[in-house]
């Protein structure tokens, strides 16, 4: 009996250290969302516009409850949140539907949830770099033994300005530039002694998952953060925010330009399940709170994509509707609704199918992975 109790036991805590992790990330996932949403929510309260219901998830309601005009909700289905607007998609004779507010009003709206995306990207940057009381530059701080770098030219104190011909400013933008390379060689052009020099820098290669990636064969220097020296951190902040959003947008230009396949795209299933890793990762490690600034991290990168992507022009997205209003300011008079309409509800069906077919696409990851 006890034997059995045991077996149970281990069985359940088995369990329950596969699951803490996903409720973790799905918390935090739900998060950057109501992040989002609460900045078209916050701004059509602030216009005087009716907003009919701010709901937390998608499908059947788990909560609600009416104040004012507005139902606040908490669906079943976490991955995403709306706040429906009156007249946001339909006339309305309602003086406080969203149709009815001044143009400038509606742009404030529709981009504010973008906006909050990445001050809370920002917000997670730096606590990440407070975790890590570090921000790592371009600098080369020195090299590991037999570093191929080293022999084919790169020196230390190089400043590393670029990498075939995209431009570096952080540790950020430099690792990605060689995580994505294909090449072994790549084109560098240095800051040394003053003096920019062009080098054909050839890196070692290790293979993961049937891919060959760069061997980094150096480290870079990095700036200690002091209390002493808020404006420093406060610019760091920003210039280490600035390389992640840059860095969606490399991201977006290498997929559109056939770099990256459908193996490395995630839907919302994906990119919980990288969280919830992390989220194990760091409660293993032997120092958790030092190895928080990996999750802050991930989380501000998720964030800063979610913003950015919103404001891709794209019907159904938040820069779709952007585009409709800058004409409408344009024209000086509205697209006709019926038009908008079908353009929106067509791009919400490929956008669904989309989805649809990305989520499948990762649960055959993590089946496989699990195999």
């Amino acid at each position: 009996m006890e034997n059995v109790m045991c077996s149970v036991g281990s069985t359940l805590l088995s369990v329950w250290n596969t699951v803490w992790p996903i409720v973790v990330a799905i918390l935090l996932f739900g998060l950057v969302v109501v992040v989002h949403e609460f900045g078209h929510f916050f701004f059509a309260k602030l216009f005087k516009v009716r907003v009919n219901e701010f709901s937390v998830g998608f499908g059947p309601a788990i909560f609600k409850k009416k104040k004012g005009d507005t139902l606040y909700s908490v669906r079943i289905v976490p991955f995403g949140g709306y706040c429906s607007m009156e007249g946001e998609d339909e006339d309305s004779e309602d003086k406080a539907a969203f149709g009815n507010k001044s143009v400038w009003k509606r742009i404030i709206i529709v981009a504010a949830g973008a906006f909050n995306n990445i001050v809370l990207g920002l917000l997670f940057v730096g606590i990440m770099l407070g975790i890590q009381g570090r921000f790592y530059t371009t600098t080369v701080r020195g090299f590991y033994e037999n570093a191929s770098s080293y022999q084919s030219g790169l020196r230390t104190g190089d400043k590393i300005l670029s990498v075939d011909g995209r431009r570096v400013y952080c540790a950020s933008d430099l690792s990605y530039c060689l995580m994505t390379s294909s090449d072994d060689t790549l084109n560098m052009t240095v800051e040394r002694e003053g003096q920019k020099t062009d080098l054909s820098v050839t890196f070692g290669t290790q293979t993961l998952e049937d891919k060959n990636y760069i061997a980094l064969d150096f480290a870079v220097t990095s700036d200690k953060m002091s209390i002493t020296k808020p404006l420093t951190f406060v610019a760091d902040t920003f210039k280490e925010t600035a390389s992640v959003a840059r860095i969606v947008w490399m991201s977006l230009a290498d997929l559109v330009g056939g770099k990256f396949g459908l193996n490395e795209i995630s839907g919302p299933v994906g990119v919980v399940s990288a969280v919830g890793e992390t989220v194990s990762q760091v409660a293993a490690s032997s120092k958790p709170l030092m190895a928080l600034d990996s999750i802050f991290y991930l989380l501000a990168v998720i964030t800063i994509n979610l913003g950015i992507m919103n404001l891709l022009p794209l019907p159904a997205l938040d820069g779709g509707r952007l585009v409709f209003l800058i004409i409408e300011g344009i024209r000086r008079k509205p697209v006709p609704a019926k038009y908008e309409g079908w353009i929106h509800a067509a791009g919400f069906a490929l956008l669904m199918a989309f989805v649809i077919f990305i989520t499948g696409h990762d649960i055959l990851k993590l089946i496989r992975g699990g195999a």
